[in-house]
């Protein structure tokens, strides 16, 4: 079990002391001060990766801005290769080999120019991600592939590379209109990476972030789909309860994260989770 840590608040010490209360030793990092990993200045980025490893925590992804809400595929492609390059060396630091990335929204362009340019930009971002050992994990989000498994298998193709693989957040279909263990079943085999998060959706398109397993977003059938093929990554919780990153994109209050409402939620996932584990291992 893992979590990201600004979920649970800005500051370090606060998402250090959230994963240790729920007895986890895992933290997924976005980012710190509310600032992204890659933008930290060097001396606050070294005194973070210090005061991580002195607590005897290990950094199991790096959520990066790669090809995510805020960055379309219009946008200038030199700016996702500047942070792959910055993230190489920061989680060799950390200890880790996973960065979360998306597939670039359109920006207005129509298919299937947008197709081809997300796919060539992923396509060069795992061949340098391969070169520097790094493991990119694309998450049906935002962008080009993320609502599609043909469109994520098709790219996990283009690339033709064991640096990409696929990054399943178990919630967020409620919020992009479609069934995600329906979406998950054909790319079981290539998710090296797990978001817990579960919603409700609200009239007039909205949604509702809840406790894992009280909402509508087949978390508990995802997970049993994960378990059933093999998967054996970290299963990390992103509540949404209080933090909503893609929020900015619109000028809306993002918000900020919650110690408490983080460690009751880990609680809760950690409960499901295992559940269907043991019953998966012990039927």
């Amino acid at each position: 079990m893992a979590g990201i840590g600004d979920e649970a608040a800005p500051d370090l010490g606060d998402q250090l002391d959230a994963v240790r209360a729920l007895g986890w030793n895992l933290l997924e990092l976005r980012s710190l001060g509310g600032v992204p990993v890659a933008a930290l200045s060097e001396p606050d980025f070294a005194r973070a990766a210090d005061r991580i490893a002195r607590a005897g925590v290990g950094v199991v992804a790096v959520a990066a801005k790669i090809g995510d809400w805020s960055r379309p595929v219009t946008a200038d492609p030199a700016v996702d290769l500047a942070e792959l390059d910055v993230l190489a060396r920061r989680c060799a630091r950390l200890g880790t080999r996973l960065v979360r990335i998306m597939s670039f929204p359109s920006g207005g362009t129509a298919e299937p120019e947008w197709g081809r340019a997300a796919r060539a930009r992923v396509r060069e971002l795992a061949h340098r991600a391969e070169d520097a050992g790094l493991v990119l994990v694309h998450e049906n989000c935002a962008g080009w592939a993320g609502e599609s498994a043909e469109r994520a298998l098709e790219l996990l193709a283009e690339a033709d590379s064991p640096a990409l693989r696929l990054l399943f957040d178990t919630g967020n279909g409620v919020a992009h209109g479609y069934d995600a263990p329906a979406l998950l079943r054909p790319l079981v085999e290539y998710v090296a990476h797990v978001h817990v998060k579960d919603a409700v959706p609200l009239p007039g398109g909205e949604t509702a972030y809840v406790a894992p397993g009280r909402g509508r977003a087949g978390v508990e059938e995802c997970v049993r789909l994960l378990a059933a093929h093999g998967y054996r990554g970290a299963w990390s919780i992103e509540p949404h309860l209080h933090l909503r990153p893609h929020l900015s994109a619109t000028g809306a209050d993002p918000g900020l994260g919650d110690p408490d409402a983080f460690v009751e939620y880990g609680r809760a996932a950690q409960t499901l989770v295992h559940r269907v584990l043991k019953e998966e291992l012990h039927p």
